[in-house]
Formats: C-alpha cells, structure tokens, sequence
C-alpha cells in the first residue's frame, strides 16, 4: 500500500486518471484479500463501477467492514453510473452522493 500511494500522487501529479483508477482498483483488491476488510457490499459496488465507461476506478473507504466506496469518474460518466448502480444494486439500497476534489488539507491560523 505505501508504495502504491506514492504511485498514486505521482499519477495525479502527471493528471493520468487512468492510472490512478488502475491504483484504487489494486487497492482495493488488497483491501479485499490481503487485509481481508472488504465485503460483498463493498466488492460488488466497485465491480458495478467497472461495468461503467468513464469510470476510472473505484475502492472501499473508511474503516472496512462495510461502509461506502469512492469512485473517481468523469463528469459527463456520473449519471451513467449512477443509474447502473441504481438499476443492479439489491432493493435500490444504494446511496450516491456526487462531489468534486477539494484543495486538500491545509493548517489554519487560529
């Protein structure tokens, strides 16, 4: 994970979305065997987010064992998927909230 991390700034330092998507599908597949903090939820929401064009990549976040999945795509894909997801997810029980990359972290002067 660590050096995948640094991979990943380096992608998005050259703006290859691609690369990152590849980068948060190998880390969650690491999540889901290695670590073993996935679960079926979480696995078939990313493989539903494969399924979508424009979709670049998607993981588990939080602290495993449910939760939620971040998945970057491109704007013109969002709806796209999130239909797909409403469409085959079980009981419509998926909940997707849309929103864009922020500036980071920063210290604030107090």
């Amino acid at each position: 994970e660590c050096q995948r991390t640094t991979d990943a700034v380096a992608a998005l330092r050259a703006n290859d979305m691609s690369k990152f998507g590849e980068l948060m599908y190998a880390s969650h597949e690491s999540l889901r065997s290695d670590y073993d903090v996935s679960c079926g939820e979480l696995d078939y929401l990313v493989t539903l987010a494969k399924e979508v064009e424009g979709v670049y990549g998607a993981r588990m976040t939080g602290g495993g064992f449910g939760g939620c999945t971040v998945t970057l795509v491109r704007k013109d894909a969002v709806d796209s998927l999130i239909k797909h997801i409403k469409e085959c997810y079980p009981e419509n029980r998926a909940t997707c909230f849309v929103t864009t990359a922020g500036s980071g972290s920063a210290a604030l002067s107090l």
